[in-house]
């Protein structure tokens, strides 16, 4: 008479995952191929969107890292998995629109684009609408693109990921290009995700160069063949709301097949008048101004000033009553009393009402703070926005 042979907890487990259709568990990436498994690492990351480690959806919040992942199974690209998480990852960034100043048009285009197919994903279904999956903000520089990137995500509760040149530059030959592909892994595996590319013209310049060197050639096509992949998945899968956003002060310098790719091409100009007027109201919501402070003036003054002009100007205007309240005699009396052991209440007083900000401490700050963007590169923008932009 044959013995049955006992019953051990991995039994139940694999008669568990047959009645769920689970398949058995699959050599690793680092494995199945030396050089990284990226086809097997794509693979799992769609079983771990559809399930995690150990058959239970997680509750909100308790996805995973996909560093831990990778750790788990053995993979060797865990080095550079755990690099973008660390220094391109930022999963919370805590700007609203209400922080940026003027752009009501271009915010309410960004919203559009991201947020449509998260909420109606059924409009795109069988083909009824395509997704935008690639938008340019280009125009001067301090204008506030990488302000509303950041803003999409915080609004769109979007996991962003910050990359610029410097980020996927690697001196080992191919580790650029597997860099990008684990960006686009990652950035389905924590979908909704939204691909901030800033300085993109640095990236995906125009190709065929004489100057142009092979591992930038193969980085550009790399990041073309990503961004394709994006844009052709499914919409309605959650695991493809990957947003592909891009910013540049040189847009004419961007490579013609990259610039199809990102069919949203939205000009971010020079603040208007009432963008100044918000933009100023921004930056002295916490200090006090004189009642001498002319505004009308002072936005007269400013046209031609970028976004970051005037904050440059509020911060030296600002400085200006410190400077005189706290000469160096102040100092060094506030530096004994201190070592005396006075309190904060005593070294603060002389500050009450002395910090309040004058129409000559503007004057003064206007005179030191200049407009940083010419009339003829504004006017080359105009025109590049004709032939390219998005109304």
């Amino acid at each position: 008479m044959l013995q049955s042979r006992r019953r051990t907890p991995g039994d139940e487990q694999r008669r568990q995952a047959a009645r769920r259709g689970a398949k058995g568990p699959t050599a690793s990436p680092a494995r199945q191929s030396k050089d990284g498994g990226l086809k097997a690492a794509r693979k799992d990351n769609e079983r771990a969107r559809e399930r995690p480690p150990g058959g239970e959806k997680p509750s909100d919040g308790e996805k995973p890292k996909y560093s831990d992942k990778a750790r788990e199974e053995g993979w060797v690209d865990l080095e550079l998995i755990e690099m973008i998480e660390r220094d391109i990852v930022d999963s919370a960034p805590a700007i609203s629109f209400e922080q940026i100043a003027g752009l009501a048009h271009t915010k309410e285009l960004l919203q559009e684009a991201v947020m449509l197919p998260q909420i109606a994903p059924h409009l795109f279904k069988d083909g009824l609408l395509k997704p935008c999956n690639g938008v340019l903000m280009f125009g001067p520089p301090g204008t506030g693109k990488t302000l509303l990137a950041k803003a999409v995500a915080n609004v769109c509760k979007s996991t962003f990921f910050n990359v610029s040149a410097s980020t996927l530059a690697s001196k080992y030959r191919g580790e650029s290009e597997r860099m990008v592909r684990i960006l686009f892994d990652m950035a389905r595996y924590y979908s909704p995700s939204i691909i901030f590319m800033d300085e993109i013209d640095a990236i995906a310049g125009a190709r065929g160069g004489a100057q142009e060197h092979e591992s930038s050639r193969r980085v550009k096509t790399e990041l073309l063949v990503q961004i394709n992949g994006v844009s052709s998945g499914d919409p309605a899968d959650p695991g493809n709301r990957v947003m592909v956003l891009a910013a540049t002060n040189l847009p004419w310098e961007l490579d013609e097949a990259m610039r199809r790719r990102l069919t949203k091409r939205v000009y971010i100009p020079l603040p208007e008048a009432e963008g100044r007027h918000q933009l100023f109201k921004l930056n002295l919501g916490k200090v006090d101004v004189a009642a001498d402070v002319d505004f009308d003036r002072l936005i007269a003054a400013t046209e031609g000033y970028s976004g970051d002009d005037i904050c440059g100007l509020c911060d030296t205007a600002k400085m200006m009553p410190v400077k005189r309240l706290y000469t160096p005699e102040v100092l060094k009396e506030l530096q004994r009393k201190q070592m005396e052991g006075a309190s904060d209440e005593e070294l603060l007083a002389q500050e009450k009402n002395a910090l309040e900000i004058s129409w000559t401490d503007f004057q003064t700050a206007l005179e030191n703070v200049s407009k940083s963007v010419g009339q003829d590169q504004l006017e080359r923008f105009v025109k590049w926005e004709e032939e390219f932009g998005s109304k």
